[in-house]
């Protein structure tokens, strides 16, 4: 009986070494992928908003939401939700993109709820995402959307209103 091996990482912990696309999507061993995020980084509020929104642009939302996780798990938990809810918008634009379409809207309505009761933290454009999300999720019916072309606006412009 041949055992099966587990991929693990350099701790020891379970994590599968396939190469993934640009949406996250395991591909099968051998060929090549998009590089995958780093788990665990520590950014400030910033450099996650610039690193995510970065990504989103990229076409690559799965990545985005792993910084926003890194983000609730490592900040202040007063802003647990806040970044939680950053990181639903991600994965229910991702859901979108790969065609879970029902997933994805109700991740997106998920998010923008989470997110709504912050002001305007960072320069976070909670309203204009909140819009987006339930824009988004009232859209999307019958086909995958590109994630590049749907991806939002974070912040606001500076001096934008």
């Amino acid at each position: 009986m041949t055992e099966k091996r587990r991929d693990r990482d350099v701790e020891g912990r379970a994590r599968n070494a396939r190469p993934r696309d640009g949406l996250g999507r395991p591909l099968p061993y051998g060929e090549s992928g998009v590089e995958r995020q780093p788990e665990g980084v520590v950014r400030g509020p910033d450099e996650t908003l610039r690193e995510a929104q970065r990504l989103l642009d990229a076409g690559m939302p799965f990545h985005a939401h792993e910084v926003f996780e890194d983000a609730w798990k490592s900040g202040p938990a007063e802003e647990e939700a806040l970044w939680r809810g950053m990181a639903q918008l991600a994965v229910g634009l991702t859901h979108a993109a790969r065609g879970n379409l029902t997933g994805g809207a109700r991740l997106l309505l998920r998010g923008a709820e989470r997110i709504s009761g912050y002001g305007a933290p960072y320069g976070i454009d909670v309203p204009g995402l909140t819009s987006w999300a339930g824009d988004l999720a009232a859209r999307i019916e019958d086909a995958p959307v590109d994630a590049a072309t749907e991806a939002p606006r974070l912040t606001r412009p500076p001096g934008g209103g």
